[in-house]
């Protein structure tokens, strides 16, 4: 599996059956900047959702129109999104499974909001917020953490899963920071291996991963922190 941080939460991952986007944030992406939107897509079967912030949702709606790309997201914002014109939408909520050609998505809990400010000047709930725990027939399984602070029943998301790939926000502020976050992984998953997520995009959170890289020395987890437009090789 090739996996791509493209800037703040959103990642590519690429297998042989599939071309998948989590949490496409691209225009107004600081991160994003400088990088190919059509590269991004390029290829693009599935756009998977961890829960309804404008940081997350992104371009979605653009993306899926453009690419007819089916969409994953809880059920409030997979409605909310086909208001606006998405017509490929798999639904879900906590704790469900929703399979597809190749691999299967659960949505696990998260400690987070979920909620969109629209043109409208209208604030929509949409849902509860999601981690996304992916399992594929030929590959490592993963675990897109989505916004969250640390929980205790992580325990049972890894007694479930026992996810390979940790994908893991440590921002502070808005989700967990970076040493919390790596205390998160050590006590509750056996990751292999872990990518750290939602820091530098914007001044108010925290704009390397040092705190987390620093938390997990010492352990037995492969952590890698590439740059915007990176990509890993699991």
């Amino acid at each position: 599996m090739k996996i791509t941080w493209l800037g703040h939460s959103a990642f590519r991952l690429e297998t042989a059956k599939a071309k998948i986007l989590i949490d496409p944030f691209f225009s107004g992406n600081p991160s994003f900047a400088g990088l190919d939107a059509k590269d991004a897509a390029q290829g693009l079967t599935h756009i998977l959702l961890t829960h309804g912030h404008g940081d997350h949702v992104g371009d979605t709606v653009a993306l899926a129109k453009e690419s007819g790309a089916t969409v994953l997201a809880n059920a409030d914002l997979a409605a909310w999104l086909g208001s606006k014109g998405v017509s490929k939408l798999e639904m879900g909520n906590t704790g469900g499974t929703v399979g597809f050609d190749g691999f299967t998505v659960t949505f696990t809990n998260a400690l987070h909001s979920s909620a969109m400010l629209t043109e409208d000047g209208v604030s929509h709930s949409l849902g509860n917020a999601n981690g996304l725990m992916l399992h594929f027939e030929d590959e490592a399984s993963l675990l897109h953490m989505g916004d969250t602070d640390i929980f205790s029943d992580m325990a049972l998301i890894n007694e479930l899963h026992q996810p390979d790939i940790g994908i893991v926000p440590i921002g502070d502020r808005f989700t967990m920071g970076g040493a919390v976050a790596a205390l998160a992984c050590q006590r509750f998953f056996n990751f292999k291996t872990v990518l750290p997520c939602h820091y530098g995009t914007f001044g108010i959170i925290d704009q390397t991963p040092e705190k987390f890289v620093a938390g997990m020395d010492g352990t037995k987890t492969r952590v890698e922190t590439p740059k915007p437009g990176g990509h890993v090789t699991v």
